[in-house]
């Protein structure tokens, strides 16, 4: 019996000779990292256990987020015990707000989520860079502290689910609409610690930026990880990125999965996942008159410079509503730069929207875009749970960014043929 590329990653870290699935097993880590919410209690746990140094300095790094630029007095000392820590370990990489980004978006832009690889990220969106065929898990502080001292980190041999995505994509359907509608046919509990293994001829066909929106979302559905086949797309992606040798890896022909789940994406049209769960989605067509006070267009979801691209496509030469504010986010500090250079930020500004620096604000309702009682968000990040952007009664509609940005128009959540 074959393997998939998941069980080749476990086996290939592990010292156990033929794991098999609900195996336990102890695997090397080849990268670890945290944020500004997660690190401080991942760094307190590595300490209590009389830890002195990380396992590699090169394998570990922090990125402060969630809450940064620091938006009051005790996030300004989370970001403190990071940057404090990282000093005192030594470590090649820490990355402070001027070079910083949100760590999904960051860290394979930076080079540091390689195929092949085992990461493990104290976040629970850190299935992100198993777009690059890498198997991205995310856990808890504890233990990331652990992982800190060891470089090792325990783990269940997971069972694999197989989507394969077939058909010709529909105008303004992108990876976001595809994972949403996978989650809405599934459900939030649909792969409860599996992995979602996404392929067929639309994947192979999708840039790197849906893939990694792809992925992010795998946990919205209970996924243990999110992981796509590396192929050409992910090698020029890498190339200039990746300063060190990695495996490309298959799934074998007759590897086994749980199950395989085949979707025409002819049938797919831009979804809109209602609150609240990422699991609630409507096709645009089917949204009715939903008037928002709020467009989110960024996050480590759908914060790349492809997204940023379409939504400036819909913004050109247009208004955002007077009763809308619209907030844009690059995910991280290069893509804020290459925005710049191709004029997206002027479009932006010109048609109303407030630019926000690399955070993951709103999306957590950390700052730069909390919601008060009553108000309503369509937005392109990742969840939309009660009280997740701010007040226990706003809502957060998910949508992908040609959605949001149409709707930050109209004023209403509308399908982006209302506006181009």
């Amino acid at each position: 019996m074959g393997k998939t590329i998941a069980e080749k990653i476990l086996q290939s870290h592990c010292e156990k000779e033929n794991i098999k699935i609900g195996d336990l097993i102890k695997a090397k880590v080849d990268f670890a990292f945290a944020n500004d919410i997660t690190g401080p209690l991942a760094i307190q746990v590595f300490k209590q256990i009389g830890a002195e140094k990380v396992f590699d300095k090169d394998k570990v790094t922090f990125v402060p987020d969630h809450f940064a630029p620091n938006k009051d007095i005790k996030s300004a000392e989370q970001t403190k015990i990071l940057r404090e820590f990282s000093r005192e370990q030594a470590l090649t990489h820490y990355f402070e707000v001027g070079q910083c980004g949100i760590e999904h978006a960051l860290i394979p832009e930076k080079g540091l989520a390689l195929p092949g690889q085992l990461i493990v990220g104290a976040d629970s969106h850190t299935p992100t860079s198993g777009a690059l065929g890498a198997l991205a898990v995310g856990v808890g502080s504890t233990d990331l502290g652990a992982v800190l001292a060891t470089g090792e980190v325990w783990l269940k041999v997971p069972e694999t689910i197989k989507f394969i995505y077939s058909g010709k994509l529909n105008k303004w359907v992108g990876g976001k609409d595809l994972i949403l509608y996978t989650i809405t046919q599934i459900g939030v509990n649909g792969a409860n610690y599996r992995v979602m293994e996404f392929g067929g001829e639309i994947i192979k066909g999708l840039s790197m930026d849906n893939r990694f929106t792809i992925c992010n979302m795998a946990i919205e559905a209970g996924g243990k990880g999110g992981i796509i086949e590396a192929d050409d797309i992910t090698l020029e992606y890498l190339k200039n990125k990746a300063d060190k040798k990695f495996s490309l890896l298959n799934s074998d022909p007759d590897a086994h999965y749980e199950k395989v789940i085949e979707y025409n994406v002819a049938n797919i049209e831009p979804q809109v996942a209602f609150p609240h769960l990422p699991g609630n989605g409507k096709p645009i067509s089917e949204v009715g008159e939903v008037k928002i006070d709020q467009s989110v267009i960024g996050s480590c979801t759908n914060g790349h410079i492809e997204d940023l691209r379409i939504a400036a496509q819909i913004l050109k030469n247009n208004k955002v509503d007077s009763h809308v504010r619209l907030i844009v986010i690059p995910a991280t500090q290069q893509i804020y730069l290459d925005a710049m250079k191709e004029g997206l930020l002027k479009i932006f500004v010109e048609a109303g929207a407030i630019i926000s620096p690399p955070t993951c604000g709103p999306c957590l309702g950390g700052h730069m875009g909390v919601l008060a009682q009553g108000e309503k968000a369509i937005s392109t990040t990742n969840r939309n749970f009660v009280g997740r952007m701010g007040h226990p009664e706003s809502e957060v509609y998910l949508s992908n960014p040609a959605v949001a940005a149409a709707s930050a128009i109209t004023g209403k959540i509308s399908n982006p043929e209302e506006v181009v």
